[in-house]
């Protein structure tokens, strides 16, 4: 271990390359990506999601639709580049791959995995087939959801097994960072019901529609198991550190997202699933998603004050501040929903009030993180 007395060697300052890297074609890229982390995915998330929100607003703004497939295009264009730039980290960097597993901070991230590929094909069905014509984005959203889903559910499991088994975690550590994997099944449920109408009449979409609810489920219970662990070490343990208060913003990803997944139930329960069940569902969107949009803007306020507070102490930019996206996000499409099943124009307001908001998040935290990646310090190796 390096103390104040000790000076920090020409490997420690960084001043040498890392000999772990190997020297293959294109080393400067490969050098680059070592520290490429699955919290990036979180950036592919937060465009995504602008654009399926913008979608989805209760007005009619000239030119809207046209940005949001634009948004959407970018946020395809990411995805690509950082499974790319992924692939690279695996390949040639597998003993820091490796590490980012064993690390209980950072392997939750790798739910932002399932939940970009989600994001990215359910704005492909939404906005993109505009483009590229409806049976190409069906095609695509197909092979998204399912890689999403099939990546999602494994993560909900391997993930808290490694917390379990592999991490080693003092009380005072929990931290909603922790609901990146368990609330990638929830994303599946809130998309996957877009997908409904493309499937055989029948069993087929009935199936698919009934998944959708059980994944739901899944998200929602795990939810309600982290959710008391994560609000008792605030209150015991005190604020966040200053570059992870941003992350209390992801408690508002499982709120927004079951919310808009009961109303997307809603939307594909008539016609696909018997009386008096279809309409139950209907009476779910409403039920349910009134309650938890509610408090779901009880928690915004607090993480707001808690991120006022932090920002005034100096806290920095850091990848953690896309936080304010996606799940900001979520709470749109929730408003979106709540806007189609009551028809009230305080749903409505409350939508366009919080896609104001995510697009000022999104373009804060766009326009520094790529100022951070042209200066390389986003790319650095942690201090």
């Amino acid at each position: 271990m390096v103390t104040a007395a000790q000076p920090l060697s020409a490997h420690q300052a960084g001043t040498v390359p890392d000999t772990k890297t190997p020297r293959v074609p294109g080393h400067r890229v490969v050098t680059a990506v070592r520290h490429l982390g699955p919290n990036w995915y979180a950036s592919v998330m937060g465009t995504a999601i602008v654009a399926t929100a913008g979608a989805g607003l209760p007005v009619d703004v000239p030119g809207l639709r046209t940005a949001c497939t634009v948004v959407w295009a970018l946020s395809l264009t990411l995805l690509v580049s950082l499974l790319a730039a992924r692939a690279l980290h695996w390949t040639y960097h597998r003993d820091q791959a490796r590490a980012h597993l064993l690390d209980p901070a950072v392997a939750p991230f790798y739910g932002c995995l399932s939940m970009a590929l989600l994001a990215v094909g359910g704005g492909t069905l939404l906005v993109g087939r505009d483009w590229i014509g409806t049976p190409a984005a069906v095609a695509v959203d197909t092979v998204l959801f399912t890689a999403g889903t099939l990546i999602g559910l494994a993560a909900a499991v391997a993930v808290p097994y490694l917390m379990v088994v592999r991490h080693r975690i003092e009380p005072g550590q929990a931290s909603p960072v922790w609901l990146l994997p368990i609330v990638a099944p929830m994303v599946s449920a809130a998309l996957g019901p877009l997908l409904v109408p493309h499937l055989p009449a029948g069993q087929p979409r009935e199936t698919l529609l009934l998944a959708c609810v059980a994944m739901f489920g899944i998200s929602l219970v795990a939810t309600f198991v982290m959710l008391p662990m994560i609000f008792a070490r605030l209150v015991t343990s005190g604020p966040l550190p200053l570059a992870l208060t941003p992350t209390l913003f992801l408690v508002l990803g499982p709120l927004g997202q079951s919310t808009t997944a009961v109303g997307k139930f809603a939307d594909a329960a008539p016609g696909v699933v018997p009386a008096p069940y279809d309409q139950g569902f209907a009476l779910l969107a409403v039920l349910y998603g009134v309650p938890v949009l509610g408090f779901a803007l009880l928690w915004l306020a607090l993480a707001v004050a808690m991120t006022v507070r932090a920002r005034r102490q100096g806290m920095g930019f850091a990848m953690t501040w896309w936080a304010f996206t996606f799940p900001v996000g979520t709470c749109v499409t929730g408003a979106e929903g709540l806007a189609r099943h009551t028809g009230l124009p305080a749903f409505q307001a409350l939508a366009v009030a919080l896609y104001v908001l995510l697009l000022t998040a999104w373009s804060v935290a766009a326009v520094r993180t790529t100022h951070g990646l042209l200066t390389g310090r986003l790319l650095a190796a942690p201090r």
